[in-house]
């Protein structure tokens, strides 16, 4: 909640015009004393009227500055808001693998099974049994090791072409 004012918006309005409407401008430290408001306060009354005024080029009017308050209100819920999102979607989605885990195994196995199975044309298994570290050694999703009826011990471990 914002703080009382200290000035009524009448006498800010009153001493606004005084001032806009006195012939020879008055000193705004006189005018100040004489309606019993600090000389800051004044000045920076008069400088926002002629903003608003469209006087002065190097301040917002009182309409930016609402629609500035109001957008920068708006950009604060809004990320509130994508936090929340984020934090919900990061939960969720670790609620759905751990669900999804157990169910996803068997469907797992099984495209790795084909895969292995396509693959053993292109010597794949041959490729990993020179290198035994690297059977079954992928993320724990990958599925079992490959059959050993699948890695063909007679093939060589190395691509053999001819060279011309």
């Amino acid at each position: 909640m914002a703080a009382p004012r200290k000035y009524s918006l009448e006498l800010r309005d009153r001493a606004v015009r005084m001032y806009r409407t006195s012939d020879p401008k008055p000193q705004i430290k006189k005018l100040a004393v004489d309606l019993g408001v600090h000389p800051e306060a004044l000045r920076g009354w008069i400088r926002q009227a002629e903003a608003d005024a469209g006087e002065r080029d190097d301040r917002l009017t009182t309409d930016e500055r609402a629609e500035l308050a109001a957008l920068r209100k708006e950009n604060t819920q809004l990320k509130r808001a994508n936090e929340v999102l984020r934090t919900a979607s990061a939960f969720f989605a670790a609620q759905l693998c751990a669900t999804r885990r157990d169910v996803d195994r068997e469907v797992v196995k099984g495209h790795f099974r084909q895969a292995v199975v396509a693959a053993g044309s292109y010597r794949w298994g041959s490729r990993l049994r020179g290198h035994p570290g690297l059977v079954g050694s992928g993320p724990p999703h990958c599925g079992p090791d490959p059959p050993q009826s699948l890695l063909n011990k007679n093939q060589p471990t190395k691509n053999t072409k001819k060279r011309v």
